[in-house]
Order: structure tokens, then C-alpha cells, then sequence
């Protein structure tokens, strides 16, 4: 009997989000369909219905889509498009309410990345260690900050 080997590599995924927009941004994105209905009416009733459907159908598709997406998988915190290894990262601390908001606006780290999203309320707040990188800390939005930084501490711990 012969065994087959794996080829893949370990893809263990400790922590998975989307930060889609929330429902009323999407409501309001839906209601540019039936605006394109109402300029399309004149021409063709039953075609502007069905054009103001495929309108609405097609803008949320695409805004929840494309919204970014944070990952922490193999030792990487992947934020969007960008990502580090977990060696370079510091204690990651989550914030929500009004910390949140002050880490959001004027407390917000000048020399840092950030992947901020209206409508989420929490942030986890992420140094950076590498000392050949001129960001010192990420700022990430999140509507779970304490199981993202717990993932975070986690793959840190991994990586040492």
C-alpha cells in the first residue's frame, strides 16, 4: 500500500472577518436601483424594473465583496491587501466604545497603518517591532476586537 504525502502547506486559519458594510449603508447602496428605475421609466416600465433590480443586486454584491478582509493564518496578520509576519508584531490591544472612537480620531498613532471602516465600532491597535519598518503600529476595525487580538497573541506566541 502506498501512501499518498501532503503537499499542501499547513493553512491553519486562527481568525477570519469581512468588514462588509452594515445593513443601512446597504439599504442606501440598494436604493440607487429603484433612482435608475425612475430615470428608465419613461422609456419602458418593465425594463426600467428589471434594470433598477440588477442595479441594487450588482452595488451590494460588489460593496460586500470588495470590502477588505482581515485574516490571521500560518503566523500572518493579513489586513486588506497589506500583511506582517507574526514576529514583528507587539501586544495587540482591542478597544471599543469610547475608546474606539479616541483611538479612531485624535489618539490615533501618526507614524501608523490604518484599516478603518465606519459603522464598526471596535479597533485593535497593533505594534509593530521590526525596527527597519517605518509603521510603528496598525490600527485595524473589527466587530470582534477581543477575539482578533487573542488571535494575534496567539500567532505571536507561535512564532517565537
Amino acid at each position: 500500500m502506498r501512501l499518498m504525502q501532503n503537499t499542501r502547506p499547513d493553512t491553519r486559519e486562527t481568525y477570519r472577518e469581512r468588514l462588509a458594510p452594515g445593513l443601512w449603508l446597504l439599504v442606501t447602496i440598494a436604493l440607487a436601483g429603484p433612482m435608475v428605475s425612475l430615470v428608465l421609466t419613461p422609456l419602458d416600465p418593465s425594463l426600467a424594473l428589471v434594470v433598477g433590480g440588477a442595479v441594487s443586486l450588482a452595488l451590494v454584491t460588489l460593496s460586500v465583496a470588495l470590502s477588505p478582509r482581515i485574516r490571521v493564518a500560518d503566523g500572518v496578520l493579513h489586513a486588506g491587501r497589506a500583511h506582517v509576519d507574526a514576529r514583528w508584531l507587539g501586544d495587540a490591544e482591542h478597544f471599543s466604545g469610547e475608546d474606539a472612537r479616541a483611538r479612531r480620531t485624535h489618539a490615533i498613532d501618526k507614524d501608523g497603518w490604518n484599516l478603518l471602516r465606519g459603522g464598526i465600532d471596535g479597533v485593535v491597535v497593533v505594534p509593530i517591532t521590526d525596527p527597519d519598518d517605518p509603521v510603528k503600529s496598525w490600527t485595524i476595525s473589527s466587530r470582534t476586537p477581543d477575539r482578533l487580538a487573542a488571535a494575534i497573541r496567539t500567532a505571536c506566541a507561535e512564532s517565537r
